[in-house]
């Protein structure tokens, strides 16, 4: 599986093909072979709390699980962290769970994957302020904007220990991209106005509190990257913007963004059986994930 290939561009380096075929694998394994994921599919939710914790591994990481109970069922966040010279954190995370139904590839394994690849690319690399990447679970609903969700317990516990998160980037749904003309709408008639119609490139969404580090994230991305992007620090009450578990670390009042490639507002499989592996470009999915890596790079290194 190769991935669709893009319009009028150069073709992947070897390093961006390296990366391709590590997200090719990951989501077939997530979206694939381990399918719908979520708490009515307790054994394929364990399944791929395992698999990320062994990838984790794998990369000569030291995963933990941050574990708490719901409907009398252990439930897992699995984190790695690579220590910094500063007490300053940057979490990226994205959620493993997939809605009831889906097998999930591009929501979310796209985001797992993607978050497994840059945790690869950092680990065993100095950097000045700590990276910290997890995987969040119970994202999806009847947990979705609810303090059981994964990520908000996640983000409670940082806050009650003082941790000093600086960036939050949530990677939700990232592998779908579409040069038909009209293949992007928007959840308002005003940001139509403002933003493309076709759905080419990839998102960056923030709350307007959160709005210096996507001006900050979305610079780095743009000196880096060869796939457009675009983005908006939006009132989180417009559909969409509080959408994952950005929203989390929102209520603990921590920074966040959210890298997405706008999910329903693009994706025509979007929480269907429908989402599974071949669906994805993974040849773009490539480059937005090598540009996120610069991005993270750039976070770690300069002060905030």
């Amino acid at each position: 599986m190769a991935g669709k290939k893009i319009l009028n561009a150069a073709p992947l380096s070897s390093a961006e093909v390296e990366l391709r075929d590590e997200l090719i694998a990951d989501v077939q394994t997530l979206g694939g072979d381990i399918g719908e994921r979520n708490m009515a599919r307790y054994p394929q939710l364990n399944a791929a709390a395992d698999f990320i914790e062994n990838s984790f591994s794998r990369a000569g990481l030291q995963p933990r699980r941050g574990s708490y109970e719901l409907h009398e069922k252990a439930c897992h966040n699995i984190e790695a962290e690579i220590r910094g010279a500063s007490p300053q954190i940057v979490v990226i995370g994205a959620h493993y769970d997939s809605v009831f139904g889906s097998p999930g590839a591009n929501d979310n394994g796209s985001g797992i994957a993607a978050m497994l690849a840059l945790a690869r690319r950092f680990a065993g690399k100095p950097t000045t302020h700590t990276l910290r990447f997890v995987a969040f679970v119970n994202e999806e609903p009847p947990y979705f904007l609810t303090g059981q969700m994964g990520s908000f317990v996640y983000a409670g516990l940082c806050k009650a220990r003082g941790d000093q998160i600086t960036a939050m980037i949530s990677l939700e749904t990232i592998g779908h991209f579409s040069d038909s003309p009209h293949s992007q709408t928007y959840p308002s008639v005003g940001l139509g106005a403002f933003y493309p119609t076709v759905g080419n490139f990839i998102g960056f969404v923030g709350n307007v509190r959160s709005r210096a580090l996507l001006r900050r994230s979305l610079s780095l991305f743009r000196e880096h990257a060869k796939i457009p992007s675009e983005g908006a620090a939006l009132p989180s009450f417009i559909p969409g913007v509080s959408w994952s578990d950005q929203w989390s670390f929102w209520q603990h009042g921590y920074p966040g963004i959210m890298i997405t490639d706008t999910a329903p507002f693009r994706y025509p499989h979007y929480h269907a059986a429908t989402d599974t592996p071949d669906k994805l470009d993974y040849d773009r999915f490539a480059l937005v994930v090598s540009g996120v890596e610069k991005m993270v790079e750039g976070l770690g290194r300069l002060p905030h």
